[in-house]
């Protein structure tokens, strides 16, 4: 998680072009791909207006791993290592996060729309100033010393998860002058092997910052960019405690949910 952070703060002082500057070039692109007929579901690599991906974006092949030799070096998850209590980001030692208590739950499905069933899912996120707990991250917002922001849970057998946690705070980034992220949670995915991960975030319904984030911006099919946006669900909020958001993610096929590429995770 802490490589992903400083991802997302880098650069906050260089980058003087205004906003008017940078949405004119995400909608120029836009144009582009319209009138080549592309529908991209995944980001644009070479998305300019995301001004640090023009230089991190791959330029090779990838190339291909073997699984069991990377694993005698990653980190090993068991099924039985991860409690329930994981999926609660609301429990802290010493009190209780600041901000509106949240409840998110959705299905991993396969392009098929079959259940895809124990697997590791994890998230990362702002506390509700938009502030990391992370060194790299010292924009002037209040550290929430209740709130880690970060959470783990295990697929069931229709392939559902759940976590409860606080709403995130946008929070401003590096790519260009007055620039904004929307609200978002980022999940991670791991499949049968650590060389399996897929990285996404999830945004919230209605969020007045869409038009000017390059980086939500930068999947150019308006419906793939809508599959990115949770949907509030009135039946998974509680009486008097929290609101509640279904969100589904599909790994492969025409309706695939946006994935990441490895360190493009602002």
């Amino acid at each position: 998680m802490s490589e992903v952070v400083m991802e997302e703060h880098e650069g906050r002082q260089c980058a003087p072009e205004p906003q008017q500057q940078i949405t004119a070039e995400i909608e120029d692109l836009h144009r582009q791909d319209e009138r080549a007929g592309l529908h991209r579901t995944q980001s644009r690599l070479d998305f300019a207006p995301y001004r640090s991906s023009v230089l991190r974006h791959p330029t090779k092949a990838p190339a291909h791993a073997d699984p069991e030799g990377v694993e005698l070096f990653s980190p090993v998850f068991g099924t039985r290592d991860v409690d329930p209590l994981e999926a609660d980001l609301t429990i802290q030692r010493g009190g209780e996060p600041i901000g509106e208590r949240i409840r998110i739950s959705g299905r991993i499905l396969d392009g098929d729309g079959h259940p895809v069933r124990g697997q590791l899912v994890e998230i990362w996120q702002a506390n509700a100033a938009g502030r990391y707990i992370h060194k790299r991250d010292q924009h002037p917002a209040p550290i929430d010393p209740h709130f880690t922001g970060a959470g783990r849970t295990i697929t069931g057998e229709d392939g559902g998860y759940a976590f409860l946690t606080i709403k995130p705070g946008p929070y401003p980034w590096g790519n260009h002058r007055n620039a904004w992220r929307p609200a978002h949670v980022h999940f991670s995915l791991f499949g049968r092997e650590f060389t399996q991960r897929m990285i996404t975030q999830m945004y919230f319904p209605g969020d007045p910052l869409f038009a000017l984030d390059p980086i939500y911006q930068s999947v150019t099919d308006p419906q793939a960019r809508d599959r990115l946006v949770a949907t509030y669900h009135h039946d998974l909020s509680e009486h008097e405690y929290l609101l509640g958001y279904h969100w589904d993610i599909v790994l492969t096929g025409a309706h695939a949910t946006r994935m990441e590429l490895e360190g493009d995770h602002a």
